[in-house]
């Protein structure tokens, strides 16, 4: 544990000012000045595909799994966590967890994802995380997006690599993968006609309109005298602006009756259906939620971490509803990860310090949903716990990963993707 406090980590306070520093040079740039000024773009070709489009959630923070997918069956949660824990699904607390199987629960909180679960379309893997014990939220989120931990020389990300060392599934498309952020996530890096965009709705040239014309014309000649790469990047990032206009994000109507909260959460997420739904072309979308560094006050019954609970399965049980669960042109996978999991036994303020072993989420109609996958997941016993005091890690969050790439994005280059590493087949694809 380091620089942490009541009000969470200053690691991780200042985290957000480093990622955009490290990260969004060049590409950041590209998505806030380049002016539209090509000319309306028509994609011909189908999306018909042998691949998904993935969806990929990074919750940032550290989130506490023993929370989300609580295991009401073990004394040891409950004798480590005497204020905080999830009431047993038989108990008579009004708010009492909902039982998954006859281990795990959900929170009162995460009942949103009760439907994806409950269709098999939802498959929540405990005990997954990095193999590397760091504690830093900086180190662990790079490490988990790079897909292998200290490697200073691999800057790309598992899912960039992913898109380099894949054909794109249409010719022309301008925007292969987006990150929904001010700065383009480690996740991303790497890959070709790919931006950082906060917000697709109002993604344009800013400014005074009364000078857009003019600034636009003059940008215009400047970039089309450039050599490549840079001309290269600023075509396909003012035909994104283009081609995003097409989109009307505004009056976009999820299907279903879903309703999407009005969180940054639930709006990323709203976006991103409506640009799949669009059928422009994109193959990847990362968005990112935060919240979860819950080291004091964290009450998962009514507290910080319901609220952020909330937000995050009434979202996502939205996207279910929206993209999923109908009938759709694309197939789409959705993959959350977080950097680690909490402490198993709750501090004198009754949070959780940084900890190991944490939970997965896939969701989708090829994933193998319905249950919680688990690998020797002990009691939380401390003779059982990583140093005595967290969930071990036993299957490898590339584990997963690997399988999605391989057999929902279609791509058998796993060496390029996940460097020095060889996957272990856990069947979480149908």
């Amino acid at each position: 544990m380091r620089d942490c406090n009541d009000d969470g980590c200053t690691e991780y306070n200042d985290l957000s000012r480093r990622q955009f520093i490290a990260w969004s040079a060049g590409a950041a740039f590209l998505a806030t000045v380049i002016p539209p000024w090509l000319p309306k773009i028509v994609l011909a070709e189908s999306f018909a595909s042998n691949r998904d489009v993935i969806i990929s959630i990074f919750m940032r923070g550290g989130a506490d799994g023993l929370s989300l997918v609580a295991p009401f069956y073990d004394i040891e949660y409950y004798n480590g966590r005497p204020t905080i824990a999830i009431p047993r699904p038989d108990s008579s607390a009004s708010n009492k967890g909902i039982a998954l199987d006859d281990k795990f629960m959900f929170p009162q909180a995460m009942s949103s994802l009760l439907e994806p679960f409950t269709a098999n379309d939802l498959l929540l893997i405990h005990g997954t995380g990095s193999v590397d014990t760091t504690r830093s939220h900086f180190d662990a989120q790079r490490f988990m997006e790079v897909g292998k931990p200290r490697d200073p020389s691999i800057i790309t990300g598992w899912l960039g690599r992913h898109l380099a060392s894949s054909t794109p599934v249409r010719t022309n498309a301008p925007l292969r993968a987006l990150g929904i952020a001010n700065g383009l996530a480690q996740t991303l890096v790497g890959a070709p006609h790919t931006l950082p965009i906060p917000n697709p709705a109002n993604f344009s040239l800013g400014g005074s309109a009364t000078t857009r014309q003019a600034r636009t014309d003059w940008l215009e000649a400047d970039y089309l005298n450039t050599a490549d790469p840079v001309k290269s990047a600023a075509v396909d990032a003012v035909a994104t602006v283009d081609l995003l206009k097409v989109i009307n994000f505004t009056s976009y109507a999820p299907a279903n009756g879903a309703v999407y909260p009005t969180s940054s959460f639930g709006a990323s997420l709203r976006s991103a259906a409506a640009l799949v739904k669009a059928d422009i072309g994109v193959e990847a979308v990362q968005v990112d939620i935060g919240g979860w560094d819950t080291h004091s006050a964290q009450d998962p019954l009514a507290g910080s971490m319901a609220t952020t609970m909330t937000q995050f399965s009434t979202a996502l049980g939205a996207l279910y509803k929206d993209l999923i669960a109908g009938a759709q042109t694309q197939n789409v996978t959705v993959v959350i990860v977080s950097e680690f999991g909490r402490n198993v036994r709750e501090n004198g303020s009754k949070g959780t310090d940084h900890g190991r072993g944490n939970v997965m989420f896939c969701m989708g109609k090829n994933i193998a949903g319905g249950r919680v996958m688990t690998q020797n997941f002990a009691s939380l016993a401390r003779e059982n716990l990583d140093a005595g005091q967290d969930l071990k890690v036993t299957i490898d969050h590339r584990d997963v990963l690997a399988e999605i790439v391989k057999n929902r994005l279609a791509n058998t280059n796993l060496p390029f993707v996940f460097p020095d590493f060889v996957p272990t087949v856990r069947g979480v694809t149908r």
